[in-house]
């Protein structure tokens, strides 16, 4: 699921992102937290979500 970048000092809900390197893709957001890099766009959503769900 990509959303769009948020400042980290946004009150509010977590806002996450994924962010392509590569072969390689990255859950990231808006608090600074940053999942692993990961081969499977859909692993790295799905570790966004969780973040944002915790």
């Amino acid at each position: 699921m990509l959303l769009q970048d948020a400042p980290a000092d946004t009150p509010g809900p977590h806002r996450t992102t994924t962010d392509e390197r590569g072969s390689f893709t990255v859950a990231r957001c808006s608090c600074g937290w940053a999942g692993p890099a990961r081969r499977s766009r859909d692993r790295a959503r799905a570790d966004a979500l969780t973040h944002r769900s915790a």
